[in-house]
């Protein structure tokens, strides 16, 4: 698909009416057939447009069967730090990892 609606901060999501993954970063200069995707928790990936299956509402849905393998793991995993247990009580967590250090 040649995208000609989708913007920067876009949403990004794998099937309509899922939860978002991520966001479209970057729009690629000079005829580049791809976009740049931050996926939540895990980065920013190269896009080609021929895994995008549709853009609509301001939404960017993508084909996970397009994607690297890569991508698709860090999709899997793109909602993980909204596990109850990853954020509850984060006052008491240790520096920098959203949990709460071991205790001996």
């Amino acid at each position: 698909m040649q995208p000609t609606n989708i913007k920067i901060d876009d949403p990004v999501f794998i099937s309509d009416g899922a939860d978002p993954i991520g966001a479209v970063r970057r729009l690629l200069p000079n005829g580049r057939q791809e976009l740049v995707v931050y996926v939540e928790n895990a980065g920013d990936f190269f896009v080609p447009f021929s895994a995008i299956k549709a853009v609509h509402f301001g939404k960017v849905i993508l084909e996970v069967g397009a994607l690297d393998e890569k991508m698709r793991r860090a999709i899997g995993h793109s909602h993980d730090a909204e596990d109850p247990e990853f954020t509850e009580n984060l006052e008491d967590a240790g520096p920098r990892t959203g949990r709460k250090p071991s205790t001996p």
